[in-house]
């Protein structure tokens, strides 16, 4: 086994970013193998089992049937250690950083984190808020790499045909001490900026407070979800789970619709893998424009109260 991509599980479905990093160790090369773990193990290794993979592994054992951080690093450890892959790649969501750590911990093997590009042997990552990329490498025979989402497109998978098989995990409760729970999304309650295919995103053009649930209607009528740039974050406006951008999520969904935001690469950073971009703002040299597949000049306090009405009436 060359590479073990762990699949993650997003309330029944195969998590996007998940995906993504499947397509990211087939850019790799070598072997790749996935690895499903909890109560919907078998489904998704069916689904699984028809992209261009060497082999699906599949675990559902009753302590780790939803999940739980210390069943789910304990399984691959013991999955590793059997099985010696060189690479083990994971996207990087709130539950992967909550029990890969203890992984790279057990068995003492360095863990690369927040990847947003390959160079051959070098992993490309932003740091100083983005503004500089600086790269990453390791001479250790086996790594655990996670990938920013939209580093690279689910829509590349290739597809194929593989075989699946179970592994019989060894656990008890002196080595799972923690219970299942609900998939760890920090404060964020049933706001999930990763999986949101639409979203509906306000920047400072909104002016002012009040105007905030201009932007929740819109979203409402189209069935999105919100987010926001850091200048509203730090105002109070809305909750710092919903801030796309360097020090925030980053985020693809099929459709993002930009609501008075400028556009600096601070935010950029967070949305620039997004299918289609729609961006308002009433300023035309905005950079924003730079990047959107379509551009509308006006002033969103005009537009999205039309806007609503003529999808709310639909």
């Amino acid at each position: 086994m060359d590479i073990l991509v762990v699949i993650e599980d997003n309330h029944g479905s195969i998590h996007r970013m998940s995906k993504e990093a499947i397509v990211a160790a087939q850019h790799m090369g070598g072997s790749v193998s996935a690895l499903t773990i909890g109560e919907n193990a078998l489904k998704f290794g069916e689904i699984l089992s028809k992209y261009n993979l060497s082999e699906v592994v599949t675990v559902n054992h009753d302590l780790v049937s939803s999940y739980n951080a210390d069943g789910y690093a304990e399984t691959i450890k013991q999955i590793i250690q059997d099985e010696k892959p060189s690479k083990i790649i994971i996207g990087h969501t709130y539950q992967t950083r909550d029990f890969m750590p203890r992984v790279s911990a057990k068995l003492d093997i360095p863990f690369i984190s927040d990847i947003i590009s390959l160079d051959e042997n070098q992993y490309i990552k932003q740091v100083l808020n983005a503004k500089l990329n600086a790269s990453s490498s390791t001479r250790s025979d086996c790594c655990i790499l996670s990938f920013q989402s939209a580093a690279f497109n689910e829509e590349a998978l290739s597809l194929g045909s593989c075989n699946m098989r179970s592994f019989d995990v060894d656990l008890d409760l002196s080595k799972v001490r923690s219970v299942s729970e609900a998939p760890f999304q920090e404060e964020a309650g049933d706001v999930d900026l990763d999986s949101a295919e639409v979203l509906v995103s306000i920047g400072r053009g909104i002016e002012k407070e009040e105007n905030i649930p201009l932007g929740f209607e819109l979203a409402k009528a189209i069935s999105a979800e919100v987010s926001a740039s850091r200048p509203i974050v730090d105002a109070g406006w809305i909750d710092s789970f919903r801030q796309v951008g360097s020090s925030g999520a980053t985020v693809s969904p099929k459709l993002y619709l930009s609501l008075g935001i400028s556009g600096a690469i601070q935010h950029v950073v967070g949305m620039k893998g997004s299918k289609f971009i729609l961006a308002i703002n009433k300023d035309p040299e905005a950079p924003i424009f730079e990047i959107a597949d379509y551009a509308v000049v006006g002033d969103v306090l005009e537009i999205i109260p039309k806007l609503t009405e003529a999808l709310n009436k639909q």
